[in-house]
């Protein structure tokens, strides 16, 4: 895999720092991009310290020439890219009736528009060559209405598993794939920081696992999605939530 490239989106903490950890064990050069340029250097430099295979760039992800920007950057680094993680996401939860218009357009910016605009640039350049991958990071939220990250929140992944499917179909005979991955809750920081205690305990009693998701699952579904063998796993959406939700 050392010569594949994986760019991942919001990759500075969190869930997208664990894509980008897990792609880079598996052999990728990883590109972990964030408009918090800062830490996700610093993961890059924890993971590669010579810069050979890790390396951080600026994207904020509701900006389209950000994306062509990247793109650029990275395949002038490297010389290609065969891999786009769209993970970049970011709410707050507001009760349904209160949402203003600002705040559901900031939302649905981070979380709708980002997955567009990676899948037009990227898209464009896997089809032109004839081969990529690209894994779009959605939500449960986004298949059950749940609105326990917000309602703008929820509309956004939604709206994400839908381009996915709008993607996947248009890029099909180009040798390019488009997938989701649908996490339920999962065990990071931000959930155990942002969630009370007393509710946290509602969330994990209600999920059939009876525990939250470990990030490193999503991670590991993002690199098999990623993978030059996954030609035949397109437009679906991979559900991982320890059974909280069954289609």
């Amino acid at each position: 895999m050392t010569n594949r490239v994986v760019v991942v989106t919001g990759a500075a903490r969190g869930l997208g720092a664990t894509i980008a950890a897990r792609f880079h064990a598996a052999g990728y050069r990883v590109a972990l991009a964030d408009i918090d340029v800062a830490p996700a250097d610093a993961l890059a430099n924890g993971l590669s310290p010579d810069g050979s295979l890790a390396c951080a760039v600026k994207l904020d992800v509701t900006s389209k020439q950000d994306f062509v920007d990247a793109l650029a950057a990275i395949v002038e680094r490297w010389g290609r890219v065969d891999v786009l993680v769209n993970n970049a996401g970011a709410s707050k939860v507001v009760p349904p009736m209160e949402i203003t218009a600002e705040q559901f357009d900031s939302v649905i910016d981070v979380n709708l528009r980002s997955v567009l605009f990676g899948c037009q640039v990227f898209g464009q350049y896997f089809a032109d060559r004839g081969d990529g991958r690209i894994v779009n990071i959605a939500s449960l939220a986004g298949q059950n209405g749940g609105s326990a990250t917000g309602a703008h929140y929820a509309a956004a992944k939604g709206g994400a598993i839908t381009l996915t499917k709008v993607f996947a179909r248009d890029l099909a005979a180009c040798g390019v794939t488009v997938n989701a991955i649908s996490p339920g809750p999962l065990d990071l920081p931000i959930v155990h920081e942002s969630v009370a205690p007393d509710k946290l305990e509602k969330v994990i009693a209600s999920i059939p696992a009876g525990r939250l998701g470990p990030a490193e699952y999503i991670a590991d579904a993002a690199v098999l999605l990623g993978s030059g063998t996954a030609w035949f796993a397109n437009g679906a959406c991979w559900d991982i939530n320890g059974g909280l939700y069954m289609r």
